[in-house]
C-alpha cells in the first residue's frame, strides 16, 4: 500500500485536503534531501577507480592538493584512484605514505629561486640535497627535485645576476660536486625546467628562472656526464615555452626522470578547455620505454576528487 492509499482510506476527520498534501510535499522534500545527501556521501565513498591501464605510473603532486586534504586524506585518494605516489612531501610524512603503500615518487630539497646557477647559494642548495640525498635512499626512494636558480637573486638577498652561459658553467660545476653522492646512494637529481612567460600567479610561472628552456636544462645535464642526472620533464612548462612536446620527448629519452602534467594555459585541469593532447603525450612516454613517474601537478578550480579522477583517466593510456 502506497502513502497516499494510506492517506485516503485513514477515514480521519478534521484534516483538510490541503493539510494533507502540504504534509506529503514535506515529508517529500525531507526525504530528497535526505537522498541527496545519502548520494553525495556514496559518491564519495565510491569514487571509481581512475587508473585501469595502469601502463603509466601516476602521482599526486601534494602541494596542489594540500588545501583541501592532509597527507593522509592524499594517500587515501591516490589508492582509490590508482595512483602509486603522493609525491614531494616533507619526510616526517612518509611514514604515512608507507603505510598505505604509497611512494614518494620525487622528494624536495632546496627551492627555485636560489639555486645552484649562483655560487653564493651552493653551501645552501648542496647541503639541502645532500640531506635530501640521504632521506630519499634510506625511505628506498629513488628522485630528489633540483632548480637552476634564478638569474637575479638581489630581490630576495644580497646576490648578484647571473648570464646564462655563466649559470650553465655553475650549474655544471656544482652538480659535479653532488651527482657521484647521489650515484653512490642510487638516487636521481631531476632538474625542473620552469616557464617564464606566465606572470599571473605566482605558482603558474617563474620570471627571471634561469632553466626556463628544454635544450638549456639538457645542456647541463648531459655535460654532468651521469646516469643520475636527469631532467624533470614538466609538460605544461614546457608548453609554454618551448612546445613541440612529443618530438622533445623522444629527444630527451632517456634524460627524463620524472614527468609533471597540468593544463594550459592556467596551470588547470587536463580538460577539454586547455589545448594539450595529453593521451599523444602519455603515448610518446611510453614509445621512449619511460617506467618513472607521471605527477599531476595542477592547480584545481572545481571538486579537487573530480579533477584529479578526470586528469589520471585522461593519462591511463
Amino acid at each position: 500500500m502506497s502513502s497516499q492509499d494510506s492517506l485516503n482510506s485513514s477515514g480521519q476527520e478534521g484534516i483538510s485536503r490541503r493539510e494533507i498534501l502540504a504534509g506529503m510535499a514535506g515529508a517529500a522534500a525531507v526525504g530528497a534531501f535526505g537522498l541527496a545527501g545519502a548520494a553525495r556521501a556514496e559518491k564519495a565513498k565510491r569514487k571509481p577507480r581512475a587508473v585501469t591501464s595502469g601502463r603509466i605510473n601516476q602521482s599526486i603532486v601534494y602541494w596542489c592538493f594540500e588545501e583541501y586534504w592532509d597527507v593522509e586524506k592524499a594517500c587515501q585518494v591516490a589508492k582509490q584512484l590508482g595512483c602509486k605516489s603522493v609525491e614531494l612531501v616533507e619526510p616526517e610524512s612518509w611514514p604515512t605514505l608507507k603505510k598505505y603503500g604509497i611512494v614518494c615518487a620525487l622528494t624536495p630539497s632546496h627551492l627555485f629561486v636560489r639555486g645552484v646557477n649562483n655560487p653564493l647559494h651552493w653551501e645552501e642548495c648542496l647541503g639541502k640535497m645532500k640531506k635530501a640525498i640521504d632521506v630519499t635512499a634510506e625511505a628506498g626512494f629513488k628522485s630528489v627535485i633540483t632548480f637552476t636558480g634564478y638569474a637575479d637573486t638581489s630581490g630576495e638577498e644580497k646576490g648578484s645576476k647571473v648570464d646564462p652561459d655563466e649559470g650553465t658553467k655553475n650549474c655544471i660545476k656544482a652538480y659535479k660536486k653532488i651527482i657521484g653522492y647521489a650515484e653512490k646512494k642510487k638516487v636521481n637529481l631531476c632538474l625542473e625546467q620552469l616557464n617564464t612567460r606566465d606572470r599571473s600567479h605566482p605558482m603558474k610561472g617563474h620570471p627571471g628562472y634561469q632553466g626556463d628552456h628544454v635544450d638549456y636544462c639538457m645542456e647541463i645535464i648531459k655535460k654532468v656526464g651521469s646516469p643520475n642526472m636527469k631532467l624533470l620533464f614538466d609538460v605544461y612548462h614546457v608548453q609554454v615555452m618551448d612546445g613541440d612536446l612529443v618530438r622533445r620527448i623522444k629527444e630527451c629519452g632517456e634524460y627524463i626522470g620524472h614527468i609533471h602534467a597540468a593544463g594550459n594555459p592556467g596551470r588547470g585541469e587536463l580538460d577539454e578547455k586547455q589545448e594539450i593532447n595529453y593521451p599523444a603525450v602519455m603515448q610518446a612516454l611510453l614509445d621512449i620505454g619511460y617506467k618513472g613517474y607521471v605527477g599531476q601537478e595542477f592547480i584545481p578550480t572545481r571538486d579537487p576528487l573530480d579533477s584529479l579522477a578526470e586528469a589520471v583517466k585522461v593519462c591511463d593510456v
